[in-house]
């Protein structure tokens, strides 16, 4: 960013250079530059240290789904730690939110799911389905079920366990691992991958999800515990299935007796135009994870949810030695129920499938045009385009060219937040983007494809 312009950011920048470690942050080049000081947020918008009103494309990080300044959300949080400021939910004993909160997200679940286990992220509840579905299979008499398979550029947390399950490279390489007991198949990229192979969408679907099935096979089904899978791989680039991928994924597991797990960290509460991912895509999981908007982001909160089958099986196991301190903490479930009452009077899910989702999908599309897109794709209310150097052969810019860096720069420079996965560049605002925001999304958008089209084609 540009340097700052009063004195008050720059004191900011210097303290929190010499004591605020960021995540997932280069330290020397962004004390270098100086953060970006956020100072407040309403609606869709971010307001920055300099008077910056800011386009937040991302819904922070994939969470913010009612938008910024709920006063519902605020008030609920106080009475709840006014009343009750905390009490673990260990040593048989609950508290009313708890519960009525577990409740309220089973209500939205299938049939099958009707047990909620809190914590407070989506590495946590990764962590959790990990832990149940290993125990899962020991108290089934099958110790030897233990392998996990996942995707490759998949995200499941950042945790040791978490990042293992995750298919991130560069995570991967810094801290040795995915640790042993854990394997990766490739994602369902048909941009990427599948129209290099001469197939259509639905063909590469059935093509990418077979890649499961020969993992299966070449581990042996008896040592399988589960798969687990982003119906919509957010943090990877926003990686849209082909509709015949996940029922064939599902066939797969169901054939061969592996549990599916579907992280809807990103994806749940409404982000797809569905209450879950795996609504929108067709198919049932046996364990359901879940973070991110469930409370809108105002206080942490993450949960899984188990199957019947899974829940009886692991209450017959008697003691399950897991759990957090902040499982169910009164503050976050008086969160998550207010967000749930937004989410019910202003029919959000509904919204994004049948108004705000068709009217961003196809303003965004239009991007599609620019001479520096190869694809621009949308499911609900989350999006990319991908950013290509020449759009006849949809060859990538150079490596070295930081396209996709320069663009997320370039889009705050415009007002704008966008996310850079490499050279692309995803979307997903709140879920309550007016029409009129969405216009001036799309047109910060284009306008930042302009620049970076300026700065790195030649003339």
């Amino acid at each position: 960013m540009a340097g700052p312009a009063n004195t008050a950011t720059a004191n900011i920048q210097a303290v929190d250079a010499r004591h605020h470690w960021h995540p997932f942050s280069d330290m020397a080049a962004l004390n270098a530059a100086g953060s970006r000081v956020i100072v407040g947020a309403e609606g869709v918008s971010l307001t920055d240290s300099e008077g910056h009103q800011i386009l937040d494309g991302m819904s922070g990080l994939w969470n913010v789904a009612v938008g910024y300044g709920r006063r519902e959300i605020v008030d609920a949080v106080a009475e709840a730690l006014t009343t009750l400021s905390y009490t673990n939910t260990f040593f048989q004993c609950t508290h009313p939110l708890a519960a009525t909160y577990a409740q309220a997200i089973a209500e939205l679940l299938p049939a099958h799911l009707n047990r909620v286990f809190f914590t407070s992220s989506g590495s946590e509840a990764n962590d959790t389905a990990f832990r149940a579905a290993r125990t899962y299979w020991d108290l089934k008499g099958r110790p030897g079920k233990k392998r996990f398979i996942a995707r490759r550029n998949g995200y499941h947390g950042s945790t040791v366990l978490g990042a293992s399950l995750g298919g991130m490279a560069p995570m991967h390489a810094q801290s040795g691992l995915p640790i042993e007991g854990i394997s990766h198949i490739d994602q369902p990229y048909w941009f990427g991958d599948g129209r290099h192979l001469g197939m259509t969408p639905d063909e590469y679907g059935i093509f990418a999800a077979d890649r499961l099935a020969a993992e299966i096979d070449r581990l042996g089904a008896d040592t399988v515990a589960a798969f687990i899978g982003e119906p919509i791989q957010g943090a990877g680039g926003v990686v849209i299935p082909p509709d015949t991928y996940w029922p064939r994924i599902a066939e797969i597991c169901r054939s061969r007796d592996i549990l599916l797990i579907a992280d809807e960290v990103i994806c749940g509460f409404g982000r797809t135009g569905a209450m879950w991912g795996f609504e929108t895509f067709g198919f049932s999981p046996d364990i359901v994870t879940m973070a991110k908007a469930m409370t809108s982001g105002y206080v942490p909160c993450g949960g899984v949810a188990f199957s019947d089958d899974v829940a009886a099986t692991l209450e017959e196991g008697g003691e399950f030695f897991h759990g957090y301190t902040a499982s169910g903490h009164p503050a976050a479930c008086a969160a998550g129920l207010a967000n749930l009452a937004i989410f019910a009077r202003e029919r959000l899910v509904e919204r994004v499938a049948d108004d705000i989702g068709p009217y961003l999908a196809k303003r965004w599309a239009s991007l599609g045009d620019h001479p520096i897109v190869g694809e621009a794709r949308m499911r609900g209310l989350i999006g990319a385009l991908e950013l290509v150097r020449d759009k006849a052969a949809l060859a990538r810019f150079p490596g070295a060219a930081g396209a996709g860096t320069r663009c997320r720069d370039l889009a705050v420079a415009n007002g704008l937040v966008m996310r850079a996965v490499g050279d692309t560049m995803v979307i997903a605002p709140p879920l309550v983007i007016s029409h009129a925001a969405a216009d001036r999304l799309v047109a910060r958008a284009r306008a930042t494809l302009d620049a970076l089209a300026a700065e790195l084609l030649p003339a």
